[in-house]
């Protein structure tokens, strides 16, 4: 292969025709479809240790756990040593060597890898909003209390923040339906129910400080050799649509934080969105226009996205469009429906005179492919049966021991580990409370001292006899009526004040002040 390619199996009728991915055209991003058990796995293995040794880092989500591998190299006391050797000498692929990749641990919960965060400002209202599983109605409110965050130059910086600031909203409603339109209590304890849920699901540990550098996922080694970030994603899986947002926003993110590089020699980062269905699964128009024009422009960022899933379908058609690069493992057609998959599969391959396509696709064993790559001047290249490569890397994951080693050495050991905490929306929200209240007891505590002057000023009249054969029955005065704010403000002091001692605060308010 050239120097300015990927290796990615053999090809032709006998398997003996070299198969690769050029550099120059990975950004144009790709696919990686098959039926579970095909090797969809193993294919993304080879091509993220190959991004890896020509210099480009790599993003990618280890849902299953096998992924954890890449950073230790394979052994020939490895059960399928002679398997893959022969593979290698079959294909041609004579430069075959083991070897361990330079791996980044990641995990959102900071158990099987460096903790990985964002904040909810970063985030923004419509990711959040898909997070939270939102109606129209309660999307506006959420973007109403992101312009008063912003309008007050409030942080939101985690869970409670915007907790704080929604139980604000709610208080001051009245005064802000002039400015933004009906704000319904319904919608904002809804939103508050789902930011409960969101949190039980482990939602509070992707939101707050440090929150991640993109550089970090964007380095290289010593050796020049780009290092490969995985995710770890067997328990985040567990909460598919944290999952699949988490994602998208880091995707958002390289968007709009890389510079534009036009069509560089390789890519700056490749990332590959493994069970990319969950990403389309019920997602509204305006978010499926999104990820389409992320797709679409940010190759120009230097980035190449892989979406790994196990039906081409699963991927809308405006962006399966855009996917130049493709590695199509078997796909299995048992039912009519499964049959009508199969075809669209094959229609989307530029046809090789020597085979069907679909039958291809429907014949090809573990292991093997149907690919396409790109070409010179980004000519989609015909269809070809391939033998994978096998993995330079170990296959399958390592042990516990193995991983808590490389995140001991990892470049950013410690950089993310210890949370801060600084003054963001709960805090500004919670100082101005306590000093409204203040505020609000200092006039209370005048407007006592006023009344008890005036009542001695009457009774040492009466008793002076200026006051004689006047009724000494007095009606109350009527106190003034406290202001929203000075409701408010009482309202949250008292609540602050006790939440220390007492779960029932947190019971009734729903968490809306729970501490780090």
């Amino acid at each position: 292969m050239d120097q300015d390619s990927i290796f990615v199996g053999g090809g032709g009728p006998n398997y003996a025709d070299a198969q690769g991915l050029l550099l120059k055209y990975a950004n144009r991003h790709g696919l990686i479809a098959g039926a579970t058990g095909t090797g969809k796995t193993v294919t993304l293995q080879i091509l993220a240790e190959s991004f890896s040794a020509n210099g480009v880092p790599v993003f990618l989500s280890d849902v299953k756990g096998d992924l954890s591998g890449l950073a230790r190299a394979g052994t020939q006391e490895f059960k399928l040593h002679e398997a893959f050797t022969s593979r290698a000498k079959t294909i041609g692929f004579a430069d075959y060597a083991y070897g361990a990749a330079p791996v980044t641990f990641w995990d959102l919960f900071g158990e099987e890898g460096h903790p990985v965060r964002t904040t909810v400002s970063d985030m923004g209202p419509l990711l959040l909003a898909r997070l939270l599983e939102l109606t129209d109605a309660q999307e506006g409110v959420l973007n109403i209390a992101f312009r008063m965050a912003d309008e007050e130059g409030m942080a939101l910086l985690d869970l409670k923040d915007l907790q704080a600031l929604l139980v604000f909203v709610g208080e001051s409603r009245k005064e802000l339906m002039l400015r933004y339109g009906n704000i319904s209590t319904a919608s904002i304890g809804a939103i508050q129910r789902r930011l409960l849920v969101l949190e039980g699901q482990g939602g509070d540990l992707l939101f707050g400080e440090p929150a991640l550098e993109l550089a970090d996922i964007l380095r290289t080694d010593a050796d020049g050799r780009g290092r490969i970030s995985v995710l770890a994603g067997a328990r985040l899986m567990q909460s598919p649509r944290l999952y699949a947002t988490f994602l998208l926003w880091l995707l958002s993110e390289l968007f709009e934080t890389l510079p534009e590089v036009g069509d560089p020699d390789k890519p700056k980062l490749v990332f590959f969105f493994d069970e990319a269905h969950l990403l389309f699964d019920d997602a509204p128009k305006a978010l499926v226009d999104k990820v389409e024009q992320v797709a679409r422009l940010i190759r120009s960022k230097g980035v190449g996205v892989y979406f790994v899933t196990q039906n081409p379908e699963d991927v809308p058609e405006d962006i399966l469009g855009q996917l130049g690069n493709r590695v199509q493992h078997a796909l299995r057609a048992f039912t009519a429906k499964d049959q009508q998959a199969l075809r669209r599969a094959a229609q989307n391959y530029r046809e090789n005179p020597r085979f069907d396509t679909e039958d291809a696709i429907r014949e090809v064993g573990v292991g093997e492919a149907v690919t396409s790559f790109l070409e010179r001047k980004g000519i989609p290249g015909v269809a070809e049966r391939t033998l994978i490569r096998p993995p330079s890397t170990q296959l399958g994951p390592l042990t516990a021991a193995q991983r808590a080693q490389v995140i001991a050495a990892s470049p950013v050991a410690g950089k993310y580990e210890t949370r801060i905490d600084r003054d963001s929306a709960f805090e500004i929200l919670q100082a101005r409370a306590k000093a409204a209240a203040l505020e609000a007891e200092a006039a209370e505590a005048e407007e006592d001292a006023a009344d008890l002057r005036e009542r001695e000023f009457r009774s040492a009249r009466r008793y002076t006899g200026s006051g004689v054969g006047r009724s000494t029955s007095r009606t109350p005065k009527k106190r003034r009526g406290d202001t929203a704010a000075q409701a408010f403000a009482k309202s949250m002091a008292r609540s602050l004040g006790t939440r220390a001692g007492t779960a029932i605060v947190r019971g009734v308010l729903g968490g809306l002040f729970k501490g780090r």
